[in-house]
């Protein structure tokens, strides 16, 4: 289940986020979104945790705890929008023409 980690301390890393979740089990991958112009974090991120129980009990364990100063935000990552159905989109264009 991916998570998304709202309200990180700029100073946050990957390591200490991963650190956090792995307390609620094993985390399969974990990133700090990063600004492409200035380098430094934007205060969000996500954590991939391969078992939903764990993911879940982590949501509710860590969701509104102080990390670094700032109370953290923890939900189900939800996909963007038309990020399932980029090809269907394609194919309606081309035949819309």
């Amino acid at each position: 289940m991916k998570l998304l980690v709202r309200n990180l301390a700029r100073t946050t890393t990957e390591a200490e986020l991963r650190d956090l979740f792995e307390t609620y089990g094993s985390v399969q991958a974990c990133t700090i979104v990063m600004d492409k112009v200035s380098g430094g974090s934007k205060g969000f991120g996500f954590v991939d945790m391969p078992k939903a129980g764990n993911a879940k009990a982590a949501m509710k364990g860590l969701n509104g705890k102080d990390v670094a100063g700032n109370k953290i935000r923890v939900k189900k990552s939800e996909p963007k929008p038309g990020e399932d159905n980029a090809g269907d989109d394609a194919a309606k264009t081309e035949t819309d023409d």
